[in-house]
């Protein structure tokens, strides 16, 4: 653009003519001499999450472990008495004679209440304020997780056939005649809230859930509540919780592993 110079006021008559920088020359400029403001990493972008697909196997499959849970008390097993009752506190292991003691009614219903809100706290920050396919995929694996649970739990009681603390008590002849007296190991209880715990935990491991380190300590926490307060109630020895932890945690991790997502 040309300017005309002025002397005393007056117009000189003569052009001037200024150049023209481009912005894209400064930056050249500024690059060249070290000044450019360096540029930012990128940061990486979380994956999207993979919802988990639903399909009518998802029914057949708990349907199926349904059944199995309630066949051995539909068939009165395990057959036949316990072999001894009383029997004597001598023949346990060393952690399992410690922990032996009476029947307590009150923690047996506070087992049944925190293995509830374990399972209720699992439903929802698994499943809450996500979109409709993302919460029925997890609810399906949920529902897996914990119908595969219980009917591998309540085989392995048949099969084990391990005495409850109880027939190693005065109550013992009255325990007897239940069936359920031989039905120690694995303890229920304890499986299917590892099961909600490690399933959850994978879930949201691999779908980014918001606050699940939170999440996974304090399921992980009344997991090991509703362990503690098995053994207090006097339904279950150590060694019985010990076993139902390992195998919840094993099947809460296979189930969600296993299970196919959307494509």
């Amino acid at each position: 653009m040309a300017r005309r110079g002025t002397a005393g006021g007056r117009s000189t008559g003569a052009s001037v003519m200024l150049p023209v920088v481009r912005p894209q020359a400064l930056a050249s400029l500024f690059a060249a001499l070290g000044l450019a403001p360096a540029s930012r990493p990128l940061v990486a972008q979380e994956p999207a999450a993979a919802a988990y697909r639903v399909t009518w196997r998802d029914a057949a499959s708990v349907g199926t472990a349904g059944v199995l849970y309630v066949l051995p008390a539909a068939l009165g097993l395990p057959h036949g008495a316990p072999s001894c009752a009383p029997c004597d506190p001598g023949t346990l292991p060393g952690v399992d004679r410690w922990a032996l003691r009476r029947v307590s009614a009150t923690g047996d219903v506070a087992s049944d209440v925190v293995l509830a809100g374990v399972a209720g706290f699992t439903a929802f920050a698994g499943l809450h304020g996500l979109p409709a396919q993302q919460w029925r995929g997890n609810l399906a694996v949920f529902a897996n997780a914990a119908s595969w649970t219980a009917a591998s739990t309540e085989w392995l009681k048949v099969l084990v056939r391990r005495r409850r603390p109880v027939l190693y008590t005065s109550d013992a002849v009255a325990a007897a005649s239940d069936p359920e007296s031989q039905q120690s190991l694995p303890s229920l209880h304890a499986s299917l809230a590892f099961a909600a715990a490690t399933s959850y935990l994978v879930i949201a491991r691999r779908q980014h859930l918001p606050h699940r380190t939170r999440n996974t300590l304090l399921l992980y926490a009344g997991a090991v509540g509703v362990a503690v307060l098995r053994v207090a109630a006097g339904k279950h020895f150590p060694t019985d919780v010990l076993a139902g932890a390992a195998l919840g945690s094993g099947i809460g991790w296979l189930v969600p592993t296993i299970h196919p997502t959307q494509p």
